[in-house]
């Protein structure tokens, strides 16, 4: 959860100290990135595609030597990610920081930001209320909120037929922000959920008995929310304890992500995940990103890579706009709007998160291994205030 805001005083204090310290250590016209991602441990993949996809962007904008970038890693670790945030402004000076994976380092981070009045921009972190409840101006979220993907999904399962659901998830707030949005859409159509389950995070090996609840409720389809390793394991058991021939598996895209969906092999075949980017996304855009990213990388991005290069293009469109500095960057980043990789791409100014398509796709088996069928698309999604007050 996320820490109480500073009392103003506070804020105004803070914002002293950093003017104190000096803003902005570089030549006149460049502009100092703090690249806040963890690249050691069980997220560095992912820390890693997002500054590929978000260097790329500065490469290609032709302004690259207009940045300076200083990186620092998170480690996934909420008190490590407020220190190297506080050493990035106050020592580095940036003028803008870029990253933050997980929802608990944006929490430890987000009142430190606000009150330093240095704007970032989060790469990937989609707890709800980072652009809902505890937004801020100083923030701008590039990724994705995790009502956003989810809350789709019901009116979309709906929609192709499903009357009835079993939900499971990991058991921390995404999981339960992840499945509240699509219960509560899933049986505002119509739906009804006939079972729900939260799993340990991090330490459910073993998710038979769990399945075997699920198939035991007899629904029309189980819908999931797991990431990463656990998305491997969890598909993988799907599969060989049967249930794949008799109940369908739907879930948020994670679940069949392209950064690791080779290892879930055969089992997710099938599978029925939205997302907000997917790799055979047919647009010119996402063709000519498509094949940078793998000349620059030699594999082929995933919606982490995304996520790093629309950091870099929202970044490099605020400045290209004439904003120069701290408060220049954040009030420029909500203006800002293009047709990128994932299609049409937006910043809503009532809230700063991103307003864009949501992509449903089967995973299936291509020429060259496992690949993305698009099935459907949920147009211009944007997410409610939701008590967001600048």
């Amino acid at each position: 959860m996320f820490e109480k805001l500073k009392p103003l005083s506070v804020r105004a204090t803070l914002a002293a100290c950093v003017m104190a310290a000096g803003v902005g250590g570089v030549n006149a016209g460049e502009t100092k990135v703090g690249l806040l991602l963890p690249y050691v441990g069980v997220y560095a993949a992912l820390g890693n595609e997002i500054d590929a996809g978000f260097t790329l962007a500065l490469e290609e904008s032709g302004m690259a030597g207009d940045f300076v970038i200083v990186r620092e890693d998170t480690e996934v670790k909420p008190p490590v990610g407020l220190a190297k945030a506080r050493k990035l402004v106050l020592e580095d000076e940036v003028d803008v920081i870029v990253g933050i994976v997980s929802s608990g380092v944006l929490g430890a981070v987000r009142d430190f930001v606000d009150g330093a009045q240095v704007p970032l921009i989060v790469a990937n972190a989609g707890n709800n209320d980072a652009t809902g409840s505890r937004c801020s101006k100083y923030v701008a979220r590039v990724s994705f909120s995790n009502a956003q993907i989810n809350r789709p999904m019901g009116q979309w399962l709906y929609d192709s037929g499903v009357r009835t659901a079993y939900t499971m998830a990991s058991d921390y707030a995404a999981g339960h922000q992840t499945m509240a949005a699509f219960s509560e859409a899933f049986i505002a159509a119509g739906g009804e959920i006939v079972g729900a389950e939260f799993t340990p995070f991090g330490k459910t090996k073993d998710f038979g008995p769990y399945l075997s609840k699920a198939s035991a409720a007899k629904p029309d389809a189980i819908y999931v929310f797991y990431a990463g390793g656990e998305a491997i394991s969890f598909v993988k058991q799907y599969a060989s304890l049967g249930i794949k021939g008799d109940i369908p598996l739907y879930g948020s895209g994670f679940l069949t992500s392209p950064l690791y969906v080779a290892a879930e092999g055969p089992a997710a075949e099938g599978v029925v995940t939205g997302a907000h980017y997917a790799p055979t996304l047919d647009i010119p855009e996402n063709n000519a990103f498509k094949a940078a990213f793998i000349a620059k990388t030699g594999k082929a991005p995933s919606e982490f890579a995304v996520q790093g290069y629309d950091a870099g293009r929202v970044l490099v469109e605020a400045v290209k706009s004439g904003a120069s500095g701290r408060e220049a960057i954040a009030t420029a980043m909500s203006k800002v709007a293009y047709t990128g990789p994932r299609g049409a791409l937006s910043i809503d100014p009532a809230t700063n998160n991103v307003v864009q398509n949501i992509y449903v796709y089967e995973t299936v088996a291509g020429d060259n291994g496992l690949t993305q069928k698009l099935i459907g698309q949920i147009d211009n999604v944007a997410d409610a205030v939701n008590g967001c007050q600048f």
